[in-house]
Order: C-alpha cells, then structure tokens, then sequence
C-alpha cells in the first residue's frame, strides 16, 4: 500500500507545471480597509478564478492574453478592471447599500462545490441550513445527499449521521479546525452545536488533511461559527414542534472597538411532553433540556496583520427516557419500571492566534489550543456508564512559499492530552476504564497550485503515541481540469485511531446484551489500534440543459481496514462481542449526483448512493448491520421573486429512499422478539414553507416524516425490559411517525 502511495505521489508531483501569475489584495473600501475573505477574482470569458484568502489575498494564473479581471462579492459592486502585466494589485470594492440582504444571499447556492479546489469539499452556508428543522448540528444535514442521517437507538433520539457508510467515529468533526466531536462525546456531541451558530459546514471526503491530526480516516467535517466581526447585532429564532419540543436562540453582537467585536449566544431547548406513537408503553422521545452558552472575541488589526479568536462555552444537557409511567425519584435502580437519565455537563475554552507578515502576504503563522471537560452521568434500567473526559490540544502552523505562490507549503508541531476516567458497569462488567492518551507530532503538507487546470496537495505527519506508538500518516489530494466545467479528483491517505468501544455505541448499553472483550492483548481496552486507508476518486462535469444549468457527479471511495475493533452483534441477541479484526473489513461508496436548474429559482437536486461494506466477524463474512446498501435522495427547492418590501416564499422538500438493511442476528429469541434478517425499504419525506416578511422577519412552518412510517418492534422485549431479550439498539427506520413544527426568526441590523 505505501508503495503505492508513494508511486502516485512521483506521477501526481512530475505532471505538474509551472505558469506566470498575478497577486493581488482585496479589501473594503479603501486600500487600509478591513480584508475581504472569499471575494471571487476570475478572468472574463474563462472558467480561470480563484478566491481571495482569510488576508484578503489571492493568485491567479496570467497570460498576455487576459487583459479583463472581474472582482466580486457579495453586497458590493462588482468591478472588471483592466491588467496589462502580472504585477501586484490592490483593489478595494464599495458597498452597494441598494440591494437587501435577502437579495444577495440568492446570489450564492447554498450548497457549494468547487471547480477550482484541491480536495473534494462540499460547502453548505447557513441557508442550507434554514431549509429544515435545523436545531442542532446532527439535524443539520437532512437536506446534503453526502451525509446519511439515522436514529441511533429506540430510546434517546439521538440522530447519527454516516459518510462513505461509515459511522461518525471515522469522520473528523472539527470546530473552526479544532477537534470538536471525539473521544466522550461521540454518541450526543452533534446534538451539542446549535444550528443558528453556525455560518457554514464544510464536507470533505476521503482522508483529511494532515495539518489536522491523524485520526481522520473517510473524512472530515468542519464547522464555521459565526464571526463576530460580520454578525448583525440581534438574532432570535423561536421553535417548536407537535414532539413537545420547544427551543429559544438569541445572539447579541457588539463592535467594542475599531479592532475589538464580541458575540454572545444564547442556546436553550426543552422536550416536555411524554410521546409514544407506536403504543409500545415507551417514550419515542427523551424528556430533556439544555442550556448552552457560547461568548466569541474576536481581534482584528490587519494593518499589523493580527487577527485572533478566544472563546469561552458552558453547555448543560439532560435527558430522561424509558418506559412512559418511570418516575426518576421512585424508579431509579429498581425493576419497577425502565428508566434512564443521561446528565452530560461540558465548558470549553479555545483561542487562534494569527500572523500575517505585512511585507510578505503569502507567508503567516497561527497558533491553535483548546481546552474542554466533558462529564456524563448515566445510566440505563440497571446498568451505568459515567466517562469524563480532559482534553488539551494545541498546534502551532506556519505557511510559506518555495519560490513562489504556486509552491506553498505548511509545517508545524501538534500535541494532544486526553485524561478519560470511565466506569463502566453491566451484569459482566463493573468496573474502571482510566487512562491517559497523549500525542506529540510533527506534519509537513506541500501544496502546488497552477490555478488553472492541476494542483496537488501532498502531506505526512510523524507523531509519538503513548499507546499507538510512533507511526507516519501520508496523505495526498490532486485535482485536474481536463476541459470546460469539468473537474477530476483524487485523493489517498492512511488514517489511525484508538476505538472508545463504550462511548461510541452507547445504545447497546440500553439492551440486556453481556459485553466481552476478546483478544485483550492490546493497550486500548485490551484492543489494538484501529488503521484503514482510504482511497478515491471523483468527477463533477457542469453543462447546459435546454438552457438551464445542470451538474453531473462520480464519487468512488474505498476504504480499506488493516486493523478494527470489531463490534459484533451477530454472535448472539444476548452478546456484544468487541475483538480485533482478524480478516478484511472494507467500504465501498458509489455516489451519483445530478443537479438541475428547472425554472428560474427552481432547482432540483438528486443522488444515488450504492455501499458495500463487508467484515469479517466470527461467524464469517458479513454484511456491516443497519446500513442499506442502496439509497436515493431527492430534493426540491423553490423561491419566489422578491418584492420590493423584501418579501419572499420559500419551499423545500426532500424525499429519501432506503433499500433493505441487514439486521442483527435475533434467531435465538422467542418468536415474538425475533426480527427478520433484512428490514423492508422504505421513504421518508420532509418540506418546509418559509414566508420572508422582510430583510428583518420571517416564520417557518414544516413536517418531517411525512408519510408516517414507523418501524415494526422497535424495542425488543419492551413488555419484559428487565428480561434476557430487551433490546433497544436495533433501529432501522423512524419510531415517532410524523412530526410538524414552526418557528420564527427576527434580526436587528
């Protein structure tokens, strides 16, 4: 595999080529005015264009033939100024204080990808993120036909999402480009992120890069909050739904000074009615509430070239579940009724730090660091899990040039600490998992960039392990352009972690399943660390059909495991078997995407998804349970035109279809708690309707789940949930039916 790695890097690095370029800097207003970050610098008449960067600046290939740049972004007046040689620009672009805001937002899709970029990333912007109920960072994804979306259990709502078939564990999910979802919060951490935080989500798939870490092995997510040197000074959105859930956001945004703006949001949410719409005598929703807290500073001095981040978060969440008639006061560790509370209570603190040396735009240096706790109490029916978790991380990036801009390269030092003190206590098991994880590592990532038909991006990183050892991470992403609208990307890399086996499947723990761990040589519970390289490939062509754009995407992704830990629910109904992959364990993801502009405002976005992801488990070779190997994603999505008072309709719906699932062995149960081998398939569907009264307010009102499909048995045993056959954790399919909600939001400019 590293042979090969290497074979293709040699071809990828000798077909590139040098050309001339011109640099240049953006800024508003005047030429000592604030930067613009993503201001879009293309050639008239040519598909050459690139963006400028968080320094305002940018590069772009020049030939002697292109005399015309058109400078544009949104909410000011598109310039086209003339260039007869390559040398430094500095342009500042003016305000165009006649158009709404309402009106520039359409100007932009809401889901975004780019012809130009190395890797394979998907850009969604906060209005992607208003076309659905989304109150939290795992409901964000309902409408992105990359992310699959599933219920996690029976019991405590929780949404998981999968890419590349491949549950949240193997993405990186980062915050700002800090590590965000990982370690103690994996099963309920999306779920921590308000949705009306955020300013924009990129989706990249394959192996991530290797400035970020090592763990990365399908992918990574990272999320963009909204700066406070752009927020409005007033936000509020008010929600609720027909499941009892209620939810408040309000953001308060002040300019302190000319280099000084603070944001502080307010996050709080509750479910406060009990629901049981399959009449299985259990709750299809927790009871729950959250308070969440998040302060940003934001410095900016681009005279001097400083710009830094500091932000301080407080989050408490608590959820009760279990049977409808359970009272947490009388029925805690008793076998009157089912019950269960998950009490999690978080902080975090992290601060950026960046420099960008005056006299050398294209060369900077930035500091990372983050510290959180994270403490969950809980348990469920009879058994408990409690898991604190410590963390540090910090990583120190320097980025330069090798001889000029289309040879750029960034290197630097990372170092993690993770503190875990967990109980874990079931029939078998009642005991202590401590431990200490640390890291120190060194990365180096070389980027070359023609802008305009090929680039590359090649990386590795050394790092030192207290349980892992010391091992090398080589990554690699290249992208060509091989005519007219139309990309070719490929990418290669090498992903390693440590399985938090208990954490990260939580749901088992609401089941009477007897946990074992085999092989219990290694250092993490016993297990060896987990290693899989990912390889893929992806074309997107963009094209006129009866004058109406359309976009055509092939996405192939492999993912290869040379070590797992391998959780095994085909043993027995009564068993979770954790051990190490002794065999292959694989993931293959076919995407095709066809996108469609079908009237004016009206644009149609479809996908079809093809996995095959097989493991090795004791009882042979098999199908990885609950994910179907063929899905569909349909979505539509119109707006009306804008009045001139800044009204507007807005109308959304997504369609999803799902084949069959292969569920977990139940064979050995009674005849009434046994579940067929495969799941039937089936559709969901959600719409939304917004009504824009203006640039300030507007309401929403939608449905999820429209045509009411419910799964079948979604709790086994639930008559005897103190028995040997109680499972909870088997869901293929929605157990609440349909769900309709509303909600407002208002701004203050």
């Amino acid at each position: 595999m590293q042979k090969q790695f290497i074979l293709l890097l040699c071809l990828i690095v000798s077909a590139a080529s040098f050309s001339q370029e011109l640099k240049g800097k953006i800024t508003e207003g005047t030429a000592t005015g604030q930067p613009i970050i993503g201001a879009s610098i293309q050639w008239l008449n040519t598909q050459i264009g690139t963006t400028t960067d968080v320094n305002g600046d940018f590069s772009i290939s020049y030939k002697p033939e292109f005399t015309k740049l058109v400078i544009s972004y949104v909410g000011f007046t598109t310039d086209t100024i003339t260039v007869n040689s390559p040398n430094f620009i500095h342009h500042s672009l003016v305000q165009n204080n006649e158009l709404e805001e309402v009106t520039i937002n359409k100007e932009r899709k809401s889901l975004q990808k780019s012809y130009m970029k190395t890797a394979n990333v998907t850009t969604m912007s906060s209005k992607e993120l208003l076309k659905a109920a989304c109150c939290n960072l795992a409901e964000s994804f309902e409408t992105n036909p990359s992310i699959d979306v599933n219920f996690s259990d029976a019991l405590t709502g929780t949404k998981q999402i999968k890419m590349l078939g491949l549950t949240s564990p193997y993405l990186m999910i980062t915050e700002e480009n800090l590590p965000s979802v990982r370690g103690a919060s994996q099963a309920y951490g999306l779920s921590f992120t308000p949705g009306t935080w955020v300013e924009s989500i990129q989706i990249t798939k394959g192996a991530g890069s290797v400035v970020n870490g090592f763990e990365s092995i399908s992918g990574q997510i990272n999320t963009e909050l909204i700066k406070p040197v752009n927020d409005i000074p007033f936000f509020l959105n008010a929600y609720g739904s027909t499941d009892s859930r209620f939810e408040l956001n309000t953001h308060f945004n002040k300019k302190v000074s000319d280099k000084w703006s603070t944001s502080l949001f307010l996050h709080g949410n509750a479910r406060l009615g009990k629901n049981d719409m399959n009449d299985d005598g259990f709750l299809d929703n927790p009871l729950s509430k959250q308070i969440n807290v998040l302060n940003r500073w934001q410095y900016t001095d681009m005279e001097k070239g400083w710009v830094s981040f500091l932000n301080f978060r407080y989050m408490n969440d608590a959820k009760q579940t279990g049977e409808v008639d359970f009272d947490k006061d009388r029925d805690k560790f008793t076998t009157n009724y089912w019950g269960s509370e998950i009490k999690t209570q978080r902080y975090d603190v992290s601060a950026k730090l960046g420099y960008v040396f005056p006299d050398m735009p294209y060369q900077s240096i930035g500091f990372q660091t983050s510290f959180n706790g994270h403490d969950q109490e809980s348990y469920f029916g009879l058994n408990r899990y409690d898991i604190n978790q410590k963390s540090f991380y910090s990583n120190l990036i320097f980025n330069s040039i090798i001889s000029n801009t289309l040879n750029k390269f960034a290197t630097g030092l990372n170092f993690t600490y993770d503190k875990y003190d967990e109980f874990v206590g079931v029939p078998n098991i009642a005991r202590d998992f401590n431990r200490i994880d640390n890291s120190v590592g060194a990365f180096f990532e070389y980027t070359y960039d023609n802008t305009t038909n090929f680039s590359l991006v090649a990386g590795a990183r050394v790092d030192n392990h207290n349980r892992l050892g010391t091992f090398i991470t080589p990554r690699i992403h290249a992208r060509y352009n091989p005519w007219d609208r139309a990309v070719l990307r490929a990418s290669a890399g090498r992903g390693k972690r440590s399985a938090n086996i208990f954490a990260e499947n939580q749901q088992l723990f609401a089941s009477s399943r007897v946990f074992d761990i085999l092989n219990t040589g290694g250092k993490i519970y016993g297990l060896d660390a987990e290693i899989a390289w990912n390889y893929g490939v992806s074309f997107m062509q963009g094209f006129t059909l009866f004058n109406r754009p359309a976009e055509v995407t092939f996405d192939f992704y492999r993912t290869d495991f040379q070590n797992q830990a391998v959780v095994d629910l085909y043993a027995s109904p009564q068993q979770a078997l954790f051990y190490n992959l002794d065999g292959k364990s694989f993931a293959n993801s076919l995407q095709l995407d066809f996108n469609y502009e079908l009237a004016t405002h009206f644009n149609l976005r479809t996908a079809y998804k093809f996995y095959e992801i097989e493991t090795d488990y004791l009882s042979g070779s098999a199908q990885r349970p609950l994910q179907a190997k063929h899905r569909f994603f349909g979505n539509l999505e119109y707006e009306t035109h804008i009045t001139d008072k800044g009204q507007q309709w807005k109308f959304d719906f997504t369609y999803n279809w799902l084949g069959k699932q292969q569920l977990p062995n139940t064979a050995s149960n009674p005849a009434s708690d046994r579940l067929p081998d495969y799941s039937p398939s089936f559709s969901l569907m959600n719409a939304q309707i917004t009504r824009t009264f203006s640039s300030t307010f507007e309401v929403y009102v939608g449905g999820e789940n429209i045509g009411n499909y419910k799964q079948d048995k979604a709790i086994l045993g639930s008559d005897n949930p103190f028995g040997p056959n109680f499972d909870s954790s088997i869901i293929y399919a929605p157990i609440f039916g349909q769900m309709y909600y509303a909600g407002l939001r208002f701004k203050i400019k």
